[in-house]
């Protein structure tokens, strides 16, 4: 028995941590997909804490793998995962039978899995978690309790400075569509290994002030246009397709005569695009932009600001050097994705992403930008 509980520690121990670390590097997506479950709930009120929410649902899972690795508190960790998978459980188990979602974010955008399969994840870790729930008794501390002690507060140091330093910095490891060396227009395409949805057009009539439906190798044998009036007709899929939607999905910028800039921008030579969600930071990264818009103008570089609130941001701008920079409206969406800090510098090359940073790097973005050919593409 001592064994199997000890394989099971190990395994349950590690696949929180690995789940932690994962999302840890892009806690943002995790808050996202936390949002797209309130509004299905109808629940969005709770948007705003989805952020908080998110951050201690990854430091939770990090520090609990890594308890009961190190044996630490370990009846209390054994209740508290016991509460936290089958909370997990729920939601995996809503998005697979649901359908409303193709992805939970259980291993965020790096390690993407179908609901399908983290629901059958979490139903395997269920079943170890309630195995070492009730023979806590085999399972002891690594090290003497000082050490442990000393090894979980360096743990629940690291969790929450690691996602201080994502929220603040980007992602270590970039796995969205937008990430460093993607083509955009090529990441606007559908994989070629995509399957379509098989669907069948479904017809709506109504008969008798009922209403009907059926598909065309389903006729009924009664009808005709005497008895059946014509309300209307769908596509019904019937079985979904596989990998059958581009990773970028919108990328539509539009000027203020409501004409889109995205053909321009994406077949620009160099051009650099600043994504600002909204005006809420505004006070944040203000001055590192103006600090290096004059690099900008010096190599004759075309700027614009690219937000979901533009009339909130072109009003911030009034009173600072960036006031003439063009402000171009774009899809909240599109921008979040973009964007994981709020704002981050784009430069672009062809439609290809040549760099971006966080506006807490924008040193970084003023060393490069130095090193670019002087010439106007794009009029300021």
């Amino acid at each position: 028995m001592k064994i199997w509980v000890q394989i099971a520690r190990l395994v349950v121990g590690l696949l929180f941590i690995f789940s932690g670390l994962v999302k840890a590097n892009d806690p943002i997506g995790l808050s996202y997909k936390m949002q797209e479950f309130f509004q299905v709930w109808g629940t969005s009120a709770l948007d705003g804490a989805a952020l908080t929410l998110s951050v201690l649902m990854i430091a939770f899972e990090i520090i609990a793998g890594a308890a009961l690795l190190l044996g630490w508190r370990i009846k209390l960790i054994a209740w508290f995962l016991l509460l936290l998978i089958l909370f997990f459980t729920f939601l995996t188990g809503y998005a697979y039978l649901s359908g409303k979602f193709k992805n939970c974010g259980c291993f965020g955008d790096c390690v993407p899995i179908t609901p399908l399969t983290s629901f059958l994840k979490d139903i395997v870790l269920l079943i170890l978690i309630i195995f070492i729930f009730f023979n806590t008794k085999y399972i002891k501390p690594l090290f003497r309790k000082s050490l442990v002690l000393i090894l979980m507060l360096a743990v629940t140091i690291f969790s929450f400075a690691a996602q201080w330093y994502t929220l603040h910095h980007l992602p270590v490891a970039d796995c969205l569509p937008f990430k460093t060396g993607n083509n955009i227009p090529a990441q606007m395409q559908v994989p070629a290994n995509a399957i379509p949805d098989s669907t069948v057009i479904t017809f709506v009539y109504k008969k008798n002030e009922d209403t009907v439906e059926f598909t065309a190798e389903t006729f009924p044998a009664d009808f005709n246009d005497s008895t059946y009036e014509f309300v209307s007709r769908y596509d019904k899929v019937i079985r979904p397709g596989v990998n059958n939607e581009p990773p970028i999905k919108s990328f539509a910028i539009m000027a203020a005569d409501g004409s889109d800039m995205a053909p321009v921008i994406l077949g620009s030579p160099q051009i650099l695009l600043l994504f600002v969600e909204d005006a809420s930071t505004f006070e944040k990264w203000i001055k590192a932009a103006e600090e290096i818009y004059p690099a900008i103008k010096e190599k004759n570089l075309s700027l614009y600001i690219v937000s979901s609130t533009k009339a909130a941001l072109v009003k911030a701008l009034a009173n600072t050097s960036l006031k003439n920079v063009m402000v171009w409206e774009g899809d909240a969406t599109m921008i979040r994705t973009a964007a994981r800090t709020n704002p981050t510098l784009y430069l672009l090359k062809k439609g290809t992403v040549s760099g971006k940073w966080s506006y807490k790097n924008f040193d970084d973005a003023a060393t490069v930008i130095a090193t670019l050919p002087k010439e106007a593409l794009i009029g300021n």
